[in-house]
């Protein structure tokens, strides 16, 4: 399996040999469902905490006698029915959200989803993102060459974040320029994972050569 290499301004850098065990996976949607919300139960911080009508404050006299009054019989201004009572079957501190989740289970999951990716043609591969300066203008002009050359406008123009941009080495400034487009969002290869992949409708891969045989090597 093959595809075409661009660079900066817009034209075909040559072609690369993609992985088959990365690039040409199965579709799992169950193994992907599986990693992508352990890695959301996991990022879940926990800290929801509610109390219950034993850690309420005040309520330790009856609000009115038994009878004789007219009105419902109360023994506690602590019952959940009263404003300022406590909580019934509230979130709690407590509780534990984390998952279990395998590097192999990780790994055959990323594989999945961009074997999809590239299936669906929302990958390209850009052989390098380094600028000279710093400078916004120099990367609009870099997406508006590769939305040409690749015929995906949403990677120039669209106003969200549409655009996953893995780079493969820090660049201060290429990050710096590129950080500033509303259609892109940063993350360095080696943090790539399904569920960034997937909450993005393209994604960018610089430096496909060497990012090819990292991602190869994850699956090891």
């Amino acid at each position: 399996m093959e595809a075409k290499i661009y660079n900066q301004k817009g034209k075909e850098a040559g072609v690369i040999s993609l992985p088959t065990k990365v690039f040409s996976a199965k579709w799992r949607a169950d193994l992907v469902h599986q990693v992508v919300e352990g890695m959301r139960s996991n990022k879940r911080a926990g800290t929801a905490d509610t109390k219950d009508r034993g850690e309420v404050r005040g309520g330790g006299k009856k609000p009115w006698k038994q009878k004789g009054t007219g009105r419902a019989r109360h023994g506690s201004t602590r019952s959940p029915i009263w404003v300022g009572g406590g909580v019934t079957h509230g979130p709690l501190a407590e509780k534990n959200y984390k998952r279990k989740i395998s590097k192999k289970m990780r790994a055959q999951a990323l594989f999945s989803v961009l074997s999809k990716k590239l299936k669906d043609e929302e990958i390209i591969f850009v052989d390098s993102l380094s600028l000279a300066a710093t400078k916004t203008k120099d990367a609009v002009e870099v997406m508006n060459n590769l939305s040409k050359a690749s015929g995906l406008k949403p990677l120039a123009n669209s106003k969200k974040p549409r655009v996953l941009v893995a780079l493969f080495d820090r660049n201060e400034k290429t990050e710096k320029s590129f950080r500033n487009l509303p259609q892109l969002e940063l993350v360095f290869l080696k943090n790539i994972n399904p569920l960034d992949v997937l909450k993005y409708k393209y994604l960018l891969i610089e430096n496909p050569v060497e990012s090819t045989k990292f991602l190869e090597s994850r699956g090891a």
